[in-house]
C-alpha cells in the first residue's frame, strides 16, 4: 500500500505511531518501524541526554527510518530538538510552535519535518515555514485534539493545503478507518490509543485492562482545558472528572510554576516576573508541569484514582492487546477487504 506518506518517508505503510509521553518509547517505536510504519519517539519528558540515548537505543533495534517529536513551546524542547538534529534523525515532528528554523536544519542533511495542526489556519502556516508533511489532529484524538471532528477537518486540510501529504490523526485504530482517512483526503493514520495497547507498549497493563474492557466506550473520555492548560482529551474516572471541572487555584498554580523551574533547571526569579507579565501563557505551562506527576502515576503506575491518561475516543474499538505486527498486518488486511467489497457492491466488480 503506497501513499505520498509511505513515498516521502520511505515505509512500507501508511501507518503511523504519533509521539505519546512516557508511551513512545524506543521499544515500541523501532517495532512500528519493524512492522513498516513509522514511529515516533516521544521526547517531551526526556532531558537532553536521556533523548540522546533513547536514539541511540532505536538505532540498535531498526534500520528503518523514524522520527522524534517535540512540543516547542514547553521547557526542554528545543534542546532535545537540537539533539534530534544534531543526531541526524530522519524525521522531526514538531507542534505548539514555529518550526521554521526545525525545517531549515533538518532539510540541511535530507531529514523530512511533519507539523502537527488542528485547523486550516495552523496548516498553512506549517505550509509556510517549509514543514513536509501535516499531521493533522481532529476532535476524537488523545490528548491535545482540536475542536473540529476528523471526519470535517481532514478533507477540509486536504483542500485548502493539496500540496502537502496529511497524516490523520483522531478516531483511527483499524482497516475501517484507515480506508476512511483516505477516503477524506489523507495519506496515513496515525493509531496512538490503538499502538498505546499492544504488547510491546510500556503502558501499564492496568491502563491497557481499563481500555479493553467492556466498560470503556468511546463516551467514556472527559474534554476540558482544566487537566493541564491546554485542551485535552482524557480517560473519563471520577478523579479526572473532578479535576476538569474547575480551574486551579491561582496560588498553587504560582507554586507549581516555581516547582517545575527548578525541576527545568530555570531560575525561579525568572519566572515570576512571568506571572504578572504573561500570566495566561505561564499559567498554562504551570497547569501543564502540575498535571505531569498526574499523568506519570497512570501511564507509568497504573493508578486511575489519583493518576490521569489521555485517552481518545477510539478506545471503544479496542478489545485486545496484540502484538505491533499482528496489529498492523490486522489493519491492512481489513482495509484491503472492505476495500474489495465496496467495489464490488457499489460497481460490481472487484479491484
Amino acid at each position: 500500500m503506497q501513499t505520498r506518506v509511505t513515498r516521502l518517508f520511505k515505509i512500507q505503510y501508511p501507518i503511523v505511531l504519533p509521539g505519546m509521553s512516557w508511551i513512545s518509547k524506543p521499544k515500541l517505536v523501532a517495532a512500528v518501524c519493524n512492522a513498516g510504519g513509522l514511529g515516533i519517539l516521544a521526547s517531551g519528558p526526556l532531558s537532553a541526554v536521556e533523548t540522546a540515548v533513547a536514539i541511540k537505543e532505536i538505532r540498535s533495534l531498526t534500520d528503518k527510518p523514524f522520527g522524534i517529536g517535540t512540543t516547542l513551546m514547553m521547557p526542554g524542547a528545543k534542546e532535545n530538538a537540537t539533539v534530534a538534529l544534531e543526531e541526524e534523525v530522519p524525521v522531526i515532528n514538531y507542534s505548539l510552535g514555529k518550526g521554521d528554523w526545525l525545517v531549515q536544519r533538518a532539510h540541511a542533511y535530507g531529514g523530512k519535518v511533519i507539523a502537527t495542526v488542528t485547523s486550516v489556519k495552523h496548516a498553512k502556516s506549517a505550509k509556510s515555514s517549509g514543514a513536509d508533511a501535516l499531521l493533522v489532529t481532529g476532535h476524537e484524538a488523545a490528548a491535545h485534539g482540536g475542536d473540529v471532528t476528523s471526519l470535517v477537518l481532514i478533507p477540509s486540510i486536504a483542500a485548502n493545503v493539496p500540496d502537502l501529504p496529511l497524516i490523520a490523526a483522531g478516531g483511527f485504530g483499524d482497516g475501517r478507518g484507515l480506508l476512511a482517512a483516505l477516503s477524506l483526503g489523507a495519506d496515513a493514520v496515525a493509531m496512538g490509543t490503538r499502538f498505546a495497547c499492544t504488547e510491546e507498549s510500556p503502558l501499564h497493563e492496568n491502563v491497557k485492562k481499563a481500555i479493553t474492557s467492556d466498560g470503556q466506550t468511546e463516551s467514556s473520555t472527559v474534554y476540558s482545558k482544566n487537566i493541564d492548560g491546554i485542551w485535552a482529551r482524557v480517560m473519563k474516572t471520577p478523579f479526572a472528572a473532578e479535576a476538569a471541572s474547575k480551574r486551579a487555584n491561582p496560588l498553587v498554580v504560582a507554586i507549581e510554576a516555581l516547582k517545575q523551574a527548578k525541576r527545568f533547571g530555570v531560575n525561579p526569579l525568572k519566572v515570576l516576573p512571568g506571572l504578572f507579565m504573561e500570566p495566561d501563557k505561564i499559567y498554562m505551562l504551570a497547569q501543564f508541569g502540575g498535571a505531569t506527576r498526574k499523568f506519570e502515576l497512570a501511564t507509568i503506575e497504573g493508578d486511575l484514582e489519583k493518576g490521569i491518561q489521555f485517552v481518545g475516543q477510539v478506545q471503544g474499538l479496542i478489545h485486545d492487546v496484540p502484538t505491533v505486527q499482528a496489529l498492523v498486518t490486522r489493519v491492512l488486511a481489513e482495509a484491503a477487504g472492505i476495500h474489495a467489497k465496496q467495489h464490488q457492491e457499489l460497481f460490481g466488480r472487484s479491484g
